[in-house]
């Protein structure tokens, strides 16, 4: 699925905690990845549909015969404007990938890698600017524990099943997956959750009581966001 530029921009700028809360109301509770996190905090946020790679274990008569042109393929056909999704089956103990590999997904114009398992050279695939996500840094080459199976087909990644496709969104909590057939829907309305949010953020700030502000608006709270925002849009 090709996103349009105004859904990619809004799911820019709303947070995972919003998107699972959305996602949560309508009945996908398992679709934030459980331990991965950003290689830093600080990276840039990431959107883009799912290309997947899956490891499988490796084992000492199999991984000579064709290991590196699964994964060399990963970094040369994950589609520009996609996030290449690796199920690592949680295992941190050798790199799923580190920062030539990144590095090239970042010259093709890929918009970020996430994987289950580890990355390696984390200063360099920092500096490339991909935004990237594991579960910890791991410095052994991925060949001592992964074998590369096959490419862009259902996976698992930090307890999420990943579809090919699904959207994908990374900020400095985590990464979450939207199914695609809805993301447009959830995206609109993460952008008005998230503007009630900073409504009700300097409500707090103000010493305003959470009874009737938030989680549920009551009709008090509801009369002065509007009043709010009309002050932020100029009084228009």
């Amino acid at each position: 699925m090709e996103l349009s530029s105004a859904t990619h921009d809004a799911l820019l700028r709303v947070g995972t905690s919003t998107l699972t809360g959305i996602l949560s109301r309508r009945g996908l509770r398992n679709m934030f990845l459980q331990d991965v996190w950003p290689i830093r905090p600080d990276v840039p946020r990431m959107v883009g549909p799912a290309f997947t790679m899956r490891f499988i274990p490796a084992r000492e008569d199999k991984t000579a015969t064709g290991r590196g042109a699964v994964h060399q393929r990963a970094m040369e056909e994950c589609p520009p404007g996609h996030v290449l999704v690796v199920d690592a089956r949680g295992d941190p103990r050798a790199a799923s990938a580190g920062d030539i590999y990144c590095g090239r997904l970042k010259a093709r114009g890929c918009a970020g890698i996430v994987t289950d398992g580890g990355l390696r050279d984390t200063e360099g695939v920092f500096n490339t600017g991909l935004p990237a996500y594991h579960r910890r840094p791991s410095s052994p080459p991925s060949g001592i524990v992964h074998q590369p199976a096959d490419l862009n087909l259902p996976i698992a990644c930090g307890g999420v099943a990943v579809y090919p496709g699904d959207i994908v969104v990374g900020d400095c909590d985590g990464v979450v997956v939207i199914p695609p057939d809805i993301v447009e829907a959830v995206a609109e309305e993460a952008l008005a959750t998230t503007l009630y949010d900073e409504f009700a953020e300097a409500e707090v700030a103000r010493g305003r009581s959470l009874v009737g502000l938030f989680p549920a608006a009551g009709e008090e709270a509801k009369r002065d966001f509007e009043a709010w925002k009309k002050t932020r849009s100029g009084g228009s």
